[in-house]
């Protein structure tokens, strides 16, 4: 018998292991297709199901960018906010509304994933940066297998478009959500050397009486719509009225050591 010892009776088949798909969080970056990354437009061309966030009835601005690449409106899939700004973040019904969306969506992604297709998500930016994508990374990173594709920045598009170095040599940089109080951001734009203030629209006054409070007003940049159709940049004191669309920053540059 050559030394084995034979096995009667019928032999037990191994189940093959289940193939599932891959979540993908794609960075499209800060408006200009043109600044997205090859690999981000290898997964677009061949993920057989492209989600993306929008607002009821409009499309969202990672689709927008999107638009030289795909043609195939089979494999999209829209996720409509059940709210934007109508009522603030902080509100039980806003919370409760958003965390019922995302295990509602993290459930459909999780039939595509299950049944082996590859799902991506469009996501303005880059995936890990203030991203509607890792709330529902969140919800699946534990089931399936992911992969990040990170995308420039909306804020290095601003910076770079307004032609504005943020940092010089050992500059500290501070990220600030405007919807901090005023108080806060009057105490963090007065402790750092650079800054760039995110999700402005209706929080602009009160980005701009932290400024002035910190003293900093005169080197405040307004950036709106960066590497989009429609940008503006304008020093924050020449700027009139108060009105930000959500696609809008407003950059503090540092001043730091210059050899």
């Amino acid at each position: 018998m050559d030394g084995f010892e034979r096995l009667d009776g019928p032999t037990e088949e191994i189940p093959a292991a289940a193939v599932t798909g891959t979540l993908y969080g794609v960075g499209m970056g800060p408006g200009d297709p043109e600044l997205l990354t090859v690999k981000a437009q290898r997964i677009l061309m061949r993920a057989p199901v492209l989600v993306h966030f929008c607002k009821r009835g409009r499309r969202g601005n990672a689709r927008t960018i999107a638009d030289a690449i795909l043609r195939d409106p089979a494999r999209e899939m829209a996720l409509a906010y059940p709210y934007t700004t109508e009522i603030h973040p902080e509100h039980p019904d806003y919370v409760a509304a958003l965390a019922g969306f995302y295990d509602d969506a993290a459930g459909q992604l999780a039939d595509h994933l299950g049944a082996g297709r590859d799902v991506a998500i469009l996501s303005e930016g880059d995936p890990f940066f203030y991203g509607s994508f890792m709330h529902l990374w969140r919800r699946l990173k534990d089931r399936f297998p992911v992969e990040v594709v990170p995308g420039v920045t909306g804020m290095s598009g601003c910076w770079t478009r307004a032609g504005t170095p943020i940092t010089w040599g050992d500059d500290v940089l501070t990220v600030l959500p405007a919807t901090l109080s005023l108080d806060a951001l009057t105490e963090r734009l007065s402790g750092t050397d650079a800054a760039v203030v995110m999700k402005l629209g209706r929080h602009l006054p009160k980005v701009r009486a932290a400024l002035s409070a910190a003293g900093l007003l005169a080197r405040a940049v307004y950036v709106e719509r960066g590497t989009m159709a429609g940008e503006r940049v304008v020093m924050l004191a020449d700027k009139a009225d108060d009105d930000a669309p959500y696609f809008s920053m407003v950059l503090l540059p540092g001043e730091g050591r210059r050899p």
